[in-house]
């Protein structure tokens, strides 16, 4: 089968956007941007705009914001009918997590179903727990409690947001986050790149095949 390239630029943005800070202090708002050699080219709309890279100073991410709710007509409720609150699913508490955390509830559901198929008490063959899959350190360090469904789901969120920042500057930020969430950003910065394991190489690849097919939905 032949392999999908998808960089940043290929995918939907997983924050709401993103600036462009040129040297000269302006500021312009992009959906998205690619490196082309010695130009960067700015995605905005159905438009693009080409910029030389030396212009450029750095870049600044828009959060996402969710879009609100759609307006329910108020209604009585049957005065002989308690009200029963179902506790959330799985896919509910990734969700709530990732808008939390401004990150777009597809890519982390994404990684959730790649990770556990949603389930809150798998548990890998290397000791990673949960629906997130964290591993006991990575829990310790985020101070939650891996066992904890609502908890497991905020913290993974928590740390695929920290990923993303740390490798937004970077070549290719979305596939770089995805490989140090499976195999750790020692390895990643290591290799200056996706480590060489078939293991990561076809889990960041699955993740984001994942993450298209959410977004077609």
């Amino acid at each position: 089968m032949k392999r999908v390239l998808l960089t940043l630029a290929a995918v939907c943005p997983l924050f709401g956007g993103e600036y462009a800070v040129l040297q000269n202090g302006f500021r312009i708002h992009a959906d998205r941007h690619e490196i082309i050699e010695d130009k960067i080219r700015l995605h905005i709309g159905s438009g693009s705009m080409d910029l030389p890279a030396t212009h450029v100073a750095s870049f600044e991410i828009e959060e996402y914001a969710p879009p609100p709710p759609p307006s329910v007509p108020a209604s009585d409720p049957p005065i002989e009918a308690a009200k029963i609150v179902s506790p959330p699913t799985p896919e509910e508490l990734v969700a709530t997590a990732a808008v939390n955390h401004g990150l777009r509830p597809e890519f982390v559901r994404s990684v959730a179903a790649v990770e556990s198929a949603f389930r809150p008490t798998a548990i890998s063959p290397k000791g990673a727990i949960g629906l997130m899959q964290l591993m006991p350190g990575t829990a310790s360090d985020l101070g939650v409690d891996p066992h904890d469904p609502a908890q497991n789901a905020d913290a993974g969120a928590k740390y695929l947001r920290q990923l993303l920042l740390r490798y937004k500057d970077s070549h290719d930020p979305v596939r770089l986050a995805l490989a140090a969430y499976n195999a750790g950003p020692g390895t990643v910065d290591r290799y200056k790149n996706i480590p060489p394991y078939r293991e990561t190489q076809q889990y960041v690849e699955k993740v984001l095949r994942k993450y298209l097919a959410e977004l077609a939905r």
